[in-house]
């Protein structure tokens, strides 16, 4: 049980108020009291209580029952539980009528309480994740996955629909974090493949042999540890899509192995004689910039052309900062669902925050800043203040004075930097780059820098 959710007690009688407050917070909960109606509705104007108990006859010119029914005009979701000591049916109905969830009859006992707390929180936290699955199955792999009202991406989420169908390799560029997956199965899903596989391989994350037999599945004995016939995951793709995530990064082996299978979709499995035909739509993407490494030597030119047959670049996080408060909000109702915390919103101050950062891991890094400050937060909503770390590395970025080094020890030492900040921690400090642990992995090898 969460026991983060806030509980309101309101009983014009002090002893019985703060003892069963005290009771609630031996229980783990956060306990706020008032004397009377208007005191306790000034305080569900603040905060968004998960259960208010509520004494039926109270002085002062607002009972029970009114002050229940202006607080749900407050906070109509409040789970509310009517307390009285003259208990009788009609105002039980009463009570039930006008929205309460419970009543319970004075004097109260401490298991009594308890066990109708717990049970009215797993209730309403089932509440709150059928709510999330219900938002995600309603627009899952859809458009309206992708949170945007930028024009730019507006349009590019229009090209999506209207090349869904077809057959046509697609090329989807962009930085690291910017969604690319997310647009691959936006094109996948609105189209004729929707109810065949989505297949999806990251291609930086595995050596060339392993990759191999990932793409195109081997025959048993092909090599060791090979004890029966695998298929690849272009057989498991076959009639809907196959995701090439960081095509930019395969050996010079298998662009040629590729380009066969884009220009004739047949391949042979690793250690076969036999050739496999599949019907495999292909979506790549890259965070590289393919162009300069044709023209460096490092990508084949004609695959190159065979996968930029349409090309799609998804804009980076900075160049849409009307996206960021979208996303803000999204994330936040999201993670504190799934991390059960009592976290309604975020505050203007805060996205301000937010929007003035420049994010260079983009979606991504805005999904785990989001993550960090609703773990750490002790508030209702998110404020400037659980931002404030991110405040001072964005400062440390802008006031930061480049060094007159080549590009690539500005590259080394940034490496180095992340890495001391991160205590050695590869995939923490991949993530704080903006890029996959095995890329990191290999510009580590590459500036020998020991980790």
């Amino acid at each position: 049980m969460k026991k983060t959710w806030p509980i309101l007690v309101v009983d014009d009688e002090e002893v019985m108020s703060e003892s069963m407050a005290a009771w609630l917070r031996e229980d783990g909960y956060r306990v706020d009291t008032a004397a009377n109606g208007q005191a306790a509705l000034e305080l569900a104007k603040a905060t968004d209580y998960a259960i208010s108990f509520i004494d039926l006859k109270m002085p002062g010119g607002m009972d029970g029952i009114e002050t229940m029914m202006e607080m749900r005009r407050i906070r109509p979701e409040a789970s509310i539980i009517i307390i009285t000591a003259y208990a009788t049916v009609d105002t039980a109905i009463q009570a039930m009528k006008e929205g309460a969830q419970e009543y319970i009859v004075k004097p109260c006992h401490p298991q009594e309480i308890s066990m109708l707390v717990s049970r009215i929180l797993k209730l309403k936290k089932l509440q709150n994740e059928n709510v999330i699955l219900r938002k995600k199955i309603s627009r899952k792999y859809k458009h309206h996955d992708i949170i945007t009202k930028n024009p730019k991406m507006q349009e590019l989420l229009s090209l999506t629909q209207d090349i869904a169908s077809l057959r046509s390799t697609v090329l989807i560029c962009g930085e690291s974090g910017t969604g690319k997956e997310l647009v691959a199965r936006a094109i996948h899903y609105s189209g004729a493949r929707a109810e065949k596989p989505f297949v999806s391989v990251s291609c930086a994350a595995l050596t060339e042999t392993l990759l191999e037999s990932e793409l195109f599945g081997h025959e048993k004995g092909s090599f060791t540890g090979a004890e029966g016939q695998t298929k690849g995951k272009f057989e498991m793709a076959d009639g809907g899509t196959i995701f090439l995530d960081e095509i930019g990064d395969i050996s010079a082996k298998l662009q040629a192995d590729l380009l066969r299978v884009l220009q004739e979709r047949r391949f042979y499995r690793v250690g076969g004689a036999d050739e496999v035909s599949v019907d495999v739509r292909v979506i790549a993407a890259t965070n590289k910039n393919l162009s300069e490494e044709v023209t460096e030597g490092r990508f084949r030119d004609d695959l190159y052309y065979r996968l930029n047959v349409i090309e799609i670049r998804i804009p980076p996080l900075r160049e849409r900062r009307e996206d960021i408060p979208l996303l803000a909000e999204h994330f936040v109702q999201q993670i504190a669902s799934e991390l059960g915390k009592d976290i309604s919103g975020i505050s203007a101050d805060a996205l301000k925050v937010l929007i003035d950062y420049d994010w260079p891991g983009n979606v991504r890094e805005l999904e785990n800043v989001i993550e960090r400050a609703i773990v750490t937060s002790h508030n209702g909503t998110l404020v400037d203040s659980d931002f404030a770390w991110l405040t001072q590395r964005g400062n440390s970025q802008r006031d930061w004075e480049v060094p007159d080094v080549p590009l690539s020890e500005l590259e080394r030492r940034a490496i180095i930097a992340v890495l001391e900040r991160k205590r050695g921690n590869v995939k923490e400090a991949a993530a704080s780059l903006g890029i996959d642990r095995s890329t990191l992995y290999d510009k580590l090898k590459r500036y020998e820098i020991a980790h």
